[in-house]
């Protein structure tokens, strides 16, 4: 578990608006993941969650900083060149719109097999369809399922599919985009209790993009807090929510409903202030493996 799979470093990513406008999504975000762990990336809704997930995946290309995957740095086009079919294969990533990300004229079979026929790879269990009922079976959905296409399934049966599909690859590293945000709560359950099952059996390591908090510190071993672009705070997910120290890592768990109705009715929501928040702060570890992004003067 300590060795490293990927390294982000300073990782910028602007887009343009206009000709004189531009949005800074990500800026200057750095974190490590190890083998085997599954890390939670969180904030709310335009915080540069997505853009930082798909920059690990060569979606977008970055403005500025380096990524590095296996020792490869994957910003480097000659380097992504040389290690095209490794950073193809072994990287996978599902995304939270199933409907969009199947192709509805596919059946199941073809969907599951479709990334090992691209890349020629002979499957284990002797034919594509035999790969895809397997993997079929190891995501909870029955082989009858096979001869099926999208629009014929649940939403929790699509983003099962986009899972089955991704692991046939067997990859060391898979990204989750809110992969349950768009699903019912009861199924969301079922999804998030087959992530922890599937990385268990698998080990592989999971870089999981959500902004529902409860799930994260469910699911993750550590979490990293993102707030317009920046990263302003990194902990072990128990350390996080026992101990949180940036003013809106505060806010967002204040505001985790609680089951208990007293408990819920006394429950105070804490306010975060945008307009007090500073970009230039000063990236602090409070102990060891706890960073928060600080303002200089209270350093």
């Amino acid at each position: 578990m300590d060795e490293m799979l990927l390294d982000v470093q300073e990782l910028t990513h602007c887009f343009r608006l206009g000709r004189n406008r531009v949005l800074r999504a990500v800026d200057g975000v750095s974190f490590q993941m190890r083998k085997g762990e599954i890390f939670g990336l969180v904030g709310e809704s335009g915080s540069g969650k997505s853009t930082t997930a798909k920059c690990v995946m060569n979606i977008l290309r970055p403005t500025g900083g380096k990524i590095r995957y296996l020792g490869v740095n994957i910003c480097d086009p000659k380097q992504f060149r040389a290690h095209r079919e490794l950073l193809q294969t072994s990287r996978q990533m599902i995304f939270q719109d199933s409907t969009s990300s199947l192709n509805p004229r596919m059946t199941v079979a073809e969907i599951i097999s479709e990334p090992m026929s691209i890349h020629h790879i002979r499957p284990p269990r002797g034919s594509l369809r035999a790969e895809a009922a397997f993997q079929l079976k190891c995501v909870g959905m029955d082989p009858g399922y096979l001869d099926k296409r999208p629009p014929e399934l649940s939403g929790g049966q699509r983003q099962r599919v986009a899972i089955a599909r991704a692991l046939s690859m067997g990859p060391e590293l898979l990204v989750a985009d809110e992969p349950i945000a768009s699903l019912d709560v009861s199924i969301q359950a079922q999804i998030i209790n087959l992530f922890k099952h599937l990385q268990r059996e698998h080990g592989f390591t999971f870089l999981f993009i959500a902004h529902d908090l409860a799930v994260v510190r469910y699911l993750c071993d550590r979490v990293g807090v993102m707030f317009q672009g920046k990263l302003v705070e990194l902990a072990p997910a128990a350390e996080l929510f026992a101990r949180p120290l940036h003013p809106y890592t505060q806010a967002l768990l204040s505001a985790i409903p609680i089951p208990d109705p007293r408990r819920e009715r006394a429950r105070v929501i804490q306010r975060f202030d945008p307009a007090g928040f500073s970009r230039e702060g000063v990236w602090t570890e409070a102990s060891p493996g706890h960073l928060v992004l600080r303002k200089e003067k209270d350093t």
